[in-house]
């Protein structure tokens, strides 16, 4: 099972789109899809967030928000591949 990436952010939010953008060579390296979280379509998601976007999650865990930790994402992305492959 392939890891799961959440960017939750805002449509008007630069930042959520710098991150987005950031992230498709990763996206493409490790065969990811993205789901991408309008924060403010949820009144709950909106709480907990706010002006702390983008976030970044991978399997539920934070890896970095507003700004891409490239670095983290690619651990976090090779460490889930190893463990796809051990569970085989």
């Amino acid at each position: 099972m392939a890891a799961r990436l959440t960017l939750y952010g805002r449509t008007w939010c630069h930042l959520c789109d710098d991150m987005r953008a950031a992230l498709e060579p990763l996206l493409a390296e490790f065969g990811v899809q993205l789901d991408v979280i309008d924060i403010d379509a949820d009144a709950a998601l909106e709480a907990r967030y706010n002006e702390r976007v983008p976030v970044l999650l991978c399997d539920g865990i934070e890896l970095c928000h507003y700004h891409l930790d490239a670095k983290r994402v690619r651990a976090a992305l090779i460490a889930r591949a190893a463990l796809a492959r051990a569970v085989r």
